[in-house]
């Protein structure tokens, strides 16, 4: 119930047509931080040339990003865009 809540609002603050809703559990599906966690992904119409393709992307940009602090987000921008969200629950 939680992930349709978070979904509902996701999809809507991004002005998105659908969602990709994803659980990597174990190395084999692709986790690549070790505790469970829910990927809610706003999608749009043409944003991948193909739907799974966003699999992919995942996967690169996890291990382009996990070893390099310069590339992460700063904790300002992580609590800034928190913030955001937060309000679109009351």
């Amino acid at each position: 119930m939680t992930t349709q809540r978070i979904a509902d609002v996701i999809e809507k603050h991004f002005q998105a047509s659908s969602l990709t809703i994803a659980i990597q559990d174990g190395p084999e599906a692709g986790q690549t931080v070790k505790h469970v966690h829910v990927h809610v992904l706003p999608r749009k119409a043409g944003d991948f040339d193909k739907n799974d393709s966003i699999y992919d992307e995942l996967q690169k940009h996890d291990r382009e990003n996990e070893d390099v602090p310069s590339k992460w987000r700063s904790e300002e921008e992580m609590a800034k865009e928190a913030t955001q969200l937060h309000g679109l629950f009351n």
